[in-house]
């Protein structure tokens, strides 16, 4: 078993010692100016959907404290952070896709955290792969390097995978919701009324993208500009159409029972193909079992008496 030399050791202990003391003193705020756009963002609204006087997001006690201490490095590690995954626009488009609450600074701040982590890791894995493997140093710090962008790479792949699911659960509660809004509309409410009985009476991600549409239009949107955000702000394409078809319906006096029947009836057998596809995909995973496990048996089982009377004839 190789021992790493002491020089080597003492070298990489007072280096990463140096940079904790140069991160401390270059994180001070006494050498941070207050720049003009940090005093004026607590009177700015947080994005266009907000109200004026909302109070801003926290993430919580946990998150401050973080920021506070990663500050300093957490402003640097953004930037490189956006040309990985792309720019906050984009972000903030797929958070609000994924049903999430949190701001795009929490999100980075979380990826952050979980490369650090992974740093941590590759750290632990390093040191083992030098000290009782023998390794270079330098695959020790690939590991490392690997473990920091596998913590930052899989923060963005829960995201994705989170909108991919809230996708799947609008696709199966969408032509549910969309009868239960035809019978409303058939038995005389109007459609900011009929929306607002789903969103009250049923649970789930639709219901409540339909009580923030109510909401839009009580704050005074109109019924159309509601409907094209309803699409916007939801991951199912479908969503959109239905947004689109009950505005047009709505401007054009259509009777608007039949088009959410039609939108229920087009829903469920969009679901239905889906359906077949998935089953054509998994078609080759179902065999698997058959191949590697029950025909092996069934040839055992017949080959099996045969060489049993071979022996007891011999």
């Amino acid at each position: 078993m190789s021992v790493v030399p002491p020089g080597v050791l003492g070298a990489g202990l007072g280096l990463l010692a140096g940079i904790g003391l140069l991160l401390v003193v270059y994180g001070s705020p006494l050498w941070r100016p207050r720049r003009l756009a940090e005093r004026i963002d607590p009177y700015l609204r947080r994005d266009r959907q907000s109200a004026l006087l909302a109070p801003k997001q926290r993430g919580g006690r946990r998150w401050e404290m973080i920021q506070h201490l990663l500050g300093p490095v957490v402003g640097r590690v953004i930037g490189i952070l956006e040309r990985i995954t792309g720019g906050p626009e984009q972000l903030e488009r797929r958070l609000q896709l994924a049903g999430r609450t949190t701001s795009a600074d929490t999100f980075r701040l979380e990826q952050v955290v979980l490369g650090l982590l992974g740093m941590v890791l590759g750290g632990v894995l390093a040191v083992l792969a030098v000290t009782l493997r023998g390794a270079s140093p330098l695959l020790g710090l690939l590991i490392i390097a690997l473990g920091a962008l596998g913590g930052v790479l899989m923060r963005d792949y829960l995201l994705g995978f989170a909108v991919r699911r809230r996708a799947a659960r609008m696709a199966r509660e969408f032509p549910t919701v969309a009868d239960l809004l035809a019978l409303a509309v058939a038995a005389g409410e109007s459609p900011v009324a009929a929306m607002e009985r789903v969103a009250t009476s049923s649970t789930g991600a639709l219901p409540e993208e339909f009580a923030a549409t109510v909401a839009e239009i009580r704050a005074g949107a109109t019924v159309s500009e509601a409907l094209a955000g309803l699409g916007t702000r939801t991951p199912l394409d479908s969503l959109g159409r239905f947004g689109e078809g009950v505005a047009v319906a709505i401007e054009r006096g259509t009777p608007l029972a039949e088009v959410l029947r039609a939108q229920a009836q087009d829903a469920r057998e969009t679901s239905k193909r889906d359906l077949l596809e998935a089953a054509g995909r998994r078609e080759i995973f179902m065999l698997v079992p058959v191949v590697f496990f029950v025909l092996p048996l069934v040839i055992v089982f017949a080959i099996f008496p045969g060489l049993a009377v071979l022996e007891i004839s011999l």
